[in-house]
């Protein structure tokens, strides 16, 4: 079986696209968070620390609900 790797970018993107198809409406807040982020999703890829302030609050609305 092959393995395939996406990047943390591809993700993303793909993510934003089907939210905003829906027209979504996302929130963020971030609050003294600390995140380690990996360059892929490969098992051993090398990863940059990020710090953010704030409060972490993520909350999403459609056209369908």
């Amino acid at each position: 079986m092959e393995s395939s790797e996406t990047s943390f970018t591809d993700l993303g993107r793909e993510m934003w696209n089907f939210l905003t198809g829906k027209q979504a409406v996302i929130n963020y807040k971030f609050e003294d968070m600390k995140v380690d982020v990996p360059r892929s999703t490969s098992p051993d890829a090398p990863a940059a620390r990020w710090r953010l302030d704030g409060t972490l609050s993520i909350s999403t609305t459609d056209k369908d609900q």
